[in-house]
């Protein structure tokens, strides 16, 4: 009964203070009146009488009353909706009060109440406040018809000021689990805009000379900071068992906000260096500039890796004229030690390995040394590690191994401390190379360079590294290179070469049997057909690859020697 009497009051509360507004003049309300409106209207919401309140905001009566003070229950309503379950009939009655409440208030406050409440959440609530207020908020903002393009790039920088800080899911469980519900907020966000964007093609279509540009340059401003966040960071490849990647979703709508606005090509070749910019204050400058390059690195990498808008980009350029423009954002990108990011600069790898030319081939390849050679010892340790997880060839992976042996032997031989080519750093860097990728089923003529690489590098280890010094920690890690790489691969020497000798004979037999020695069997490789190879083309092929096994088998067997001698040196020492 005490608790019947206290949500009567509280409603008697707030039907008082609305019978005494509604007999005053818009212009005579008070302060007075603002705050007992709020205080009673709080009281329903929070007390669980939500119906009661709507019915007094839907009253054509009260019209007037709401339109100036209903944007102070904002804040309360919001609590409310996420206080209740979502089956919960309290919790649609408050919706229904934030739709009408963005359909009758003064949109100049209501504004302003909206944007308080995105600002002041943060962590895991930051996106479902976001979601939950980004439909009045745009309700508010088309209403609005003096600062509309200001409103809007205030709105859309508070968004994504509560948004940047939160993490992005980068794995494919990540993606799925959403947690925080980012990767639907950012898709939310995106579809906010579109009546904003409407609006810049209309007024372009309406005249070739679009003097407004204040909608134009904060949507690009949105986009700009959306390429840095969450997309430079975010995990773009296709994913198996994602029907619809919600990031690769994000993405083509920037694109296509950017296309629709005329500002996609232009990007595509502005220098990040030649960007001018509003601050006088030095440092302010480069952050902004630093972010643009950021920014404009990952539109590279979204066009002509990803091949996002890419339909859209004329084809009448030179491929020495598109290098020579995607070289500053390859540089951006593999000047970052983040994974996502320096990944990304790491796809011009597929130039040096899927490229049909040759000479590209290798130029390409001569870049890269270029590259790795700019960083630091730190540096190169990322850039090693991540192109031994993500190049996928290995021919590129023997390369970067070769680097790996030349930064030990620079650590060896110079007196000043390496720490990320010695001890812990490199045993967990040798993890990655001392192993065949699919143990002693690994194709080892796939993987040749891979392995004489990797078997190289262990030579010239336990060559150089006593095992009194361990240096390297080459000597504690022995096992595990045993266990991991030396008994496969004799496995699967000997398992190839028995095959591969058994189609030779195979080969050997079929042509005695056949009518003509130029018996010809077409080959496939990565989807095209090969040239006709006649059987004796075949039998070099096969003799070739015996070839590569026995080169592979008498390093390891040197190498094993090796080990052996030195352990046994150890031995009679401590005898």
């Amino acid at each position: 009964m005490p608790e019947q009497s206290q949500t009567i009051m509280a409603v008697d509360e707030l039907q008082a203070i609305i019978q005494r507004c509604q007999i005053l003049e818009e212009a005579d309300f008070k302060g007075e009146d603002f705050s007992l409106f709020q205080v009673a209207g709080q009281k329903c919401l929070e007390d669980g009488y939500a119906a009661q309140l709507l019915e007094v905001i839907q009253n054509e009566k009260n019209k007037v009353i709401i339109k100036n003070m209903g944007w102070n229950l904002i804040s309360p309503l919001v609590r409310c909706i996420f206080m209740y379950k979502q089956e919960d009939d309290k919790r649609e009655h408050c919706l229904k009060i934030l739709d009408q409440l963005a359909q009758l208030c003064n949109p100049k406050e209501l504004f302003l109440g909206l944007l308080e409440q995105i600002e002041q959440a943060s962590g895991e609530q930051a996106c479902q406040t976001v979601m939950l207020l980004l439909r009045p908020l745009q309700t508010v903002l088309l209403k609005l018809q003096n600062k509309k393009a200001y409103s809007l790039g205030l709105s859309l920088a508070m968004i994504m000021n509560q948004l940047t800080p939160l993490p992005v899911p980068y794995t494919k469980q990540q993606i799925q689990e959403d947690k925080l519900g980012l990767c639907q907020c950012c898709n939310a966000v995106v579809d906010f805009t579109k009546p904003f964007v409407n609006e810049v093609i209309k007024n372009m279509e309406k005249s070739s000379e679009y003097n407004d540009m204040e909608l134009k340059e904060e949507l690009l401003k949105f986009c700009m900071k959306c390429l840095k966040y969450p997309l430079l960071t975010a995990q773009l490849e296709q994913l198996e068992g994602i029907e619809e990647h919600p990031f690769r979703h994000f993405a083509t709508e920037i694109i296509d906000i950017l296309w629709d606005i005329k500002e996609l090509i232009p990007l595509v070749f502005l220098h990040h260096k030649s960007i001018s910019s509003h601050w006088k204050n030095q440092e302010f400058a480069d952050i902004e500039r630093k972010n643009s390059a950021d920014s404009l690195a990952c539109l590279s990498y979204l066009m002509f890796v990803q091949h996002f808008g890419i339909d859209c980009f004329p084809m009448v350029f030179s491929p020495s004229y598109l290098l020579q423009c995607n070289m500053t954002h390859i540089e951006v990108l593999l000047k970052r030690t983040e994974e996502s990011m320096l990944s990304k600069g790491l796809d011009l790898v597929k130039v040096m390995t899927l490229c049909p030319i040759e000479h590209l081939r290798k130029k390409s390849l001569h870049i890269l040394q270029l590259f790795i050679d700019k960083f630091d010892t730190e540096g190169k340790y990322a850039l090693f590690r991540c192109l031994l997880k993500t190049s996928n060839h290995a021919g590129v992976e023997g390369y970067i191994i070769k680097n790996i042996k030349d930064q030990i032997h620079l650590s060896l031989t110079r007196t000043c401390d390496n720490i990320w080519f010695t001890g812990h750093h490199l045993i967990s860097l040798l993890d990655l190379v001392l192993l065949l990728p699919e143990g002693a089923e690994t194709d080892l003529l796939q993987n040749s360079d891979r392995i004489m690489a990797s078997l190289n590098l262990l030579r010239y280890l336990v060559i150089k590294d006593c095992e009194s010094d361990n240096q390297t920690g080459v000597w504690t890690t022995l096992a595990k290179i045993e266990q991991n790489f030396l008994k496969p691969l004799h496995v699967g020497l000997n398992m190839s070469k028995a095959h591969y000798e058994a189609e030779i004979k195979n080969k050997k037999e079929n042509r005695r049997e056949a009518h003509s020695s130029n018996t010809v069997c077409s080959v496939t490789v990565s989807g095209e057909k090969m040239p006709a190879m006649t059987t004796e083309m075949q039998l070099q092929v096969l003799h070739s690859a015996l070839f590569t096994f026995d080169l592979i088998e008498s390093v390891l067997a040197r190498v094993e020697e090796l080990i052996e001698v030195k352990i046994k040196a150890v031995m009679d020492e401590n005898s």
